[in-house]
């Protein structure tokens, strides 16, 4: 059986791209020492699969920013607007136009917004949204998948297997920019470019190439099944001698498995730690000559794999096609893993023995190759330390059980329905027409980390920490006030990240120290390890929300992080339903929402930017999600009064599909991502008459560019079209946290003229 990877985290155990990239973004560096720190991590993860056993070791899943990026690149999928970027000054070269894309660009006179970005089907990752005309041309534009070939077969000395995104899924990820067309009907001007790619591979020695088609594992239409088969045909046709690897993951094939096992491919690869009961359905419709590639590693958490349970798979599917045909992987890209357990050294050595990074479940890999060969003691050792985990009196409190056990309808309802609790807040507010506020955070200067730094080196003690990070939130309400916003928020300059800054102080979570992840470009986050019973055992916010109430006339918001976010940007333990660990995780929260409400705070924003993106990838199955993760969102939010107005943020998400349920969240106002978009993001609430106040980004806090008033005031008109002009609210699209205070600074004082000039324009009018 070949052991097979379907792709590696590619920003360096010690995120060295994040840092590098910035370097070179900031002027700091150039290109050859960007291209330099890549360079390395592709090389050390080459040789670090190469040593781990891996046959077929994949290339081209390193990027600088976002695979999808990268494919639009490749293909010339550049939207006219960039053009300039490389016209206009000629010291430009592909790596600029490429950070253009992602991020904006605005210099050398140009003043370019970013592409749209979203989430990577049910993950945290992010991608940047390609953009589509009706006589959209694709062409070979960059080269770098060719360069990534050669350089690893060099490294390796073997031959690595490139990885692309499929044509169909590379479709359906993008959108159209302009009616009248529907852009999956660019199938046939696209296949013959990825022909020609192929090609090429093949003549620089490829012999094994991986097709990421994850849109298999989705709802299809009949036009796009149909799409699939065009396109893989075609391929075969003029590839023939080309073995090709067909990717799904993140969810079974279910009704499309008859179309994808029949498709003309060499292998097909199938995530059966996400949908394990569809391996019978494939065994029983693969043809004789399909292989098959067996995901029964977890790409996508750091529990450590059950042997009995994969080798169950594995010896079913031995026993109908035998080894020859079979493949051994993870069930999806380590993109979405940490780097390397190894790493770390202060992890409850109980606990640590439940766990595997991204180098450990290579090896996991192996050593399931092994087992199956007869090496019966690695897996007694698994078997140990699964065992232990299942009775460890770490996970299991019972109290906490019991309380989640006993919640019921009312302890998920507010006391009175929203036209009730609008009319007493707007009595006792009085907050302009159009009142501004940001989401949360503001940008976390090298100070300030250097004070967290010092502080967990013992060189600062907590209260003199606390008196520099007062002195920050006071700078930081002044600058509000001064600059007149309306509901002013105290910076979060004591937080680390808005899951692990709660992580920290609830039980049941650990932490690591390079337990890194990407989740866009250079940001990286530290996702916490739910790994037992969560509870609240002390105030989180209470201490820094009160501060700052203290030093202000005006509302401040108490900032928390929803439960479904908390739940969805953790590693989460997988020993009971997500669903149970969520309302733990509520009722936790919900105690802190009382506790900000008791010491004043009358503004409380609970952060659920994850819950669109937990939604299953399957229509059937949505429902049951949305039931308790709506119900989860409101467990934390229904113990305050009328008085207190509760906010809820989501961004990068699209709505249609689920705005019944945010409307059920039954949050008092919802600010939402919306200025990559230009709006488009509100019709679905337009649409639905959503029933709270909103407030639509005018600012996209992802790109260092700075929105000009004019620009702002447009999207307020475009909003005010689609929504009651008293129900809306201004502020940027997302916390400030990465970015600069120069560029912060500079945007929110726009912002704030944008929503006076919009007062000016409606004031005029009947608010309606």
């Amino acid at each position: 059986m070949l052991k097979n990877n379907l792709g590696y985290p590619r920003v360096g155990a010690h995120r060295e791209l994040k840092k590098a990239s910035e370097q070179y973004w900031s002027g700091k560096t150039g290109r050859e020492e960007l291209f330099a720190v890549a360079r390395k991590i592709r090389e050390q993860n080459w040789k670090l699969q190469q040593e781990a056993g891996i046959d077929l070791i994949p290339c081209n899943d390193f990027s600088f920013y976002d695979q999808v990026l990268d494919t639009s690149l490749m293909l010339g999928v550049i939207p006219q607007r960039y053009n300039a970027v490389l016209t206009e000054n000629a010291k430009n070269k592909e790596i600029d136009l490429y950070f253009a894309m992602a991020r904006g660009y605005q210099k050398d006179g140009l003043d370019i917004t970013a592409m749209e970005m979203t989430k990577w089907f049910d993950t945290n990752y992010h991608y940047i949204v390609p953009e589509f005309t009706a006589n959209q041309q694709f062409r070979l534009f960059s080269e770098k998948i060719f360069d990534e070939f050669n350089l690893a077969k060099q490294v390796t000395g073997t031959i690595p297997k490139p990885v692309l995104i499929g044509p169909v899924s590379y479709l359906l990820l993008g959108k159209e920019k302009e009616p009248g067309f529907d852009k999956i009907d660019l199938i046939k001007k696209l296949v013959p470019v990825y022909v020609w790619i192929l090609k090429r591979l093949q003549s620089q020695g490829a012999v094994w190439v991986q097709l990421d088609e994850p849109f298999l594992a989705m709802d299809l239409s009949q036009k796009e099944k149909d799409a699939f088969v065009y396109a893989y045909n075609e391929i075969k046709k003029q590839c023939s001698d080309l073995k090709t690897l067909l990717t799904t993951y993140f969810e079974g094939l279910n009704e499309n498995t008859s179309l994808a096992v029949n498709l003309p491919v060499s292998a097909l690869h199938v995530d059966l730690v996400r949908a394990p009961k569809q391996l019978d359905e494939v065994l029983t419709l693969m043809p004789e000559t399909l292989s098959l590639s067996l995901g029964v590693v977890d790409g996508r958490n750091i529990w450590k794999n059950d042997y009995i349970r994969s080798l169950a798979h594995i010896k079913k599917a031995i026993a109908v096609v035998g080894k020859d045909r079979l493949l051994i992987a993870p069930g999806c890209s380590l993109l979405h893993t940490p780097f390397d357990l190894d790493l770390e050294t202060g992890i409850n050595p109980e606990i640590k023995n439940w766990m595997a990074f991204a180098k450990q479940k290579l090896n996991e890999v192996n050593e399931l190759s092994e087992i199956i060969e007869g090496n019966n003691e690695l897996l007694k050792a698994n078997i140990e330390a699964i065992s232990t985990r299942n009775i460890s009196k770490l996970i299991h409190k019972q109290v906490i059980k019991d309380r989640a056990e006993a919640i019921t309808d009312d302890d998920a309802t507010r006391t009175s329905k929203f036209p009730s609790r609008q009319k007493t807040q707007q009595g006792n507010f009085h907050l302009p027409l159009f009142p501004t506020t940001t989401i949360g955070s503001f940008p976390q200067t090298d100070e300030i980390r250097q004070l967290r730094a010092r502080l967990k080196k013992g060189e600062l003690t907590p209260a003199q920490y606390d008196t520099e990070i007062e002195k920050a939130t006071i700078d930081a309400i002044r600058w509000q006030e001064e600059i007149g916003i309306d509901v002013l928020v105290h910076g979060e300059f004591e937080r680390n990240d808005m899951v692990e800054y709660f992580g920290e102080q609830l039980d049941g979570f650990l932490f690591t120290k390079n337990g890194w992840v990407q989740s866009y470009g250079s940001r990286c986050v530290k996702p916490p390890v739910i790994y037992g019973d969560v509870s609240r055992p002390k105030d989180m916010t209470v201490r820094w929300s009160s501060f700052a109430q203290a030093n202000t006339h005006k509302l401040m918001k108490g900032m928390l992080t929803g439960p479904v976010t908390i739940l969805q940007w953790s590693f989460v333990r997988d020993d009971q339903p997500r669903s149970e660990t969520t309302f733990q995780i509520a009722l936790a929260i919900r105690d802190e929402v009382v506790a900000l409400e008791k010491a004043g705070i009358k503004v409380i924003q609970i952060d659920e930017p994850a819950i669109r993106e937990g939604l299953p990838l399957r229509k059937a199955d949505r429902a049951a999600y949305l039931d308790w993760a709506v119900k989860a969102f409101r467990i934390s939010a229904s113990g305050v009064q009328d008085e207190t107005q509760i906010h809820t943020h989501m961004c990068y998400s699209e709505f249609n599909d689920i705005i019944e349920h945010i409307a059920m969240m039954d949050a008092d106002v919802i600010t939402i991502e919306t200025s990559r978009s230009q709006m488009e993001l509100l019709e679905a609430f337009s649409d639905f008459k959503y029933p709270a106040e909103i407030g639509p980004g005018v600012y996209d806090i992802h790109s260092p560019r700075i929105p000009s008033v004019d620009e702002m005031v447009s999207l307020l008109e475009k909003a005010a079209v689609l929504l009651p002009v008293g129900n809306i609210w201004v502020n940027p699209d997302c916390g400030l946290k990465t970015r600069k205070w120069p560029e912060t600074q500079a945007a929110l004082k726009n912002m704030v003229q944008a929503a006076k000039a919009a007062r000016e324009i409606f004031s005029k009018q009947p608010v309606n």
